[in-house]
């Protein structure tokens, strides 16, 4: 396994991680969620994901017993949660967002269905039109000087808005943001690469970045259709189907097809490839991966000899096929 710092902060983390989105809580039982997180660990995943929605919190339940189950030293691993979507099917108003109230209650509730003391990384999972960006600041600030969070940070914000933030944290000597959690991959970069460009100089903010495979459409799993067994094949992620295969100008499916032909021409599998193409961007701290069986981990951890593998020309070929 590579380490990676968090951004500009002293905290070393597996250049690959472990997510619970999707898998647990939904599709997996203990049993399997523990061999998953046992198998992370045995490759040098000292990084685990997980957020108060997921499951409407079950996933953090779930990953806080396997843990706990496995009796890995505490000051060995970091674990994450995420607040503003809120843990139930119809939040009330308290329930969600990123008010003083939500994070306070979130972060608590998160911490005791993980089962831990304090959370390593503690990340607002989408910007609050309702509640100021100060307000948030202050809150997450808050948090760190009682111990409950080590860093906080971003998902998906708008860099004018993380702008805002490290703003209200120097105006007032307060704890910034170090991280944001976005979407990246060969299908998805120009936030990534455009829009947060000056941020990594500016505030040496690292990415914790989420979706390597494009929900499975770089597998080539979806390249004939989608499979009713599939997770797009569920009628519980129509809305993510239809966000990825009902835009004809994205042309996901077609780039997906030229990225999995290029990688059966290098001899690879596709999956590995596009998680080590990910692997390559400086700023990225940590790629996440989330799998339902062992083999699908195993198999993805072989991005980290990847990205090695290959010369600068191979990897613009790559790029130019998913264009």
């Amino acid at each position: 396994m590579q380490y990676r710092r968090l951004g500009a902060s002293g905290l070393p983390i597996s250049a690959l991680s472990f997510g619970a989105w999707v898998t647990f809580g939904n599709q997996l039982g203990r049993g399997e969620a523990r061999n998953l997180i046992a198998a992370a660990w045995d490759h040098g995943i000292n990084y685990f994901d997980n957020a108060e929605t997921y499951a409407n919190g079950e996933a953090e339940r779930v990953m806080g017993d396997v843990l706990a189950d496995l009796r890995l030293p505490r000051d060995s691993w970091c674990v994450s949660s995420k607040v503003y979507f809120g843990a139930v099917d119809h939040p009330r108003p308290t329930q969600r967002g990123l008010s003083r109230k939500h994070v306070h209650d979130a972060c608590n509730a998160a911490l005791q269905r993980l089962r831990v003391d304090y959370l390593d990384l503690y990340f607002c999972h989408r910007p609050d039109p309702d509640t100021p960006i100060a307000e948030t600041v202050w809150a997450m600030d808050t948090l760190v000087r009682q111990g409950k969070v080590l860093y906080w940070g971003t998902s998906e914000w708008p860099a004018h808005a993380i702008r805002e933030a490290h703003k209200v944290a120097r105006a007032h000597n307060l704890v910034a943001p170090t991280m944001e959690q976005p979407q990246y991959n060969l299908l998805h970069r120009e936030r990534v690469e455009l829009e947060y460009a000056p941020l990594y100089s500016e505030y040496g903010m690292g990415l914790t970045i989420w979706s390597p495979l494009a929900s499975g459409l770089l597998t080539g799993k979806y390249n004939a259709g989608v499979p009713a067994d599939s997770r797009l094949g569920q009628e519980r992620f129509a809305w993510l189907r239809d966000a990825l295969l009902d835009d004809p100008q994205a042309r996901r499916v077609e780039r997906a097809r030229k990225f999995t032909a290029l990688a059966d021409e290098l001899g690879v599998g596709p999956a590995p490839l596009a998680v080590a193409w990910c692997l390559r961007n400086p700023h990225v701290s940590t790629v996440m991966l989330g799998a339902s069986r062992t083999e699908q981990l195993v198999q993805d951890i072989e991005a980290l000899e990847m990205a090695g593998r290959f010369d600068d020309a191979t990897w613009s070929r790559i790029e130019a096929a998913t264009a």
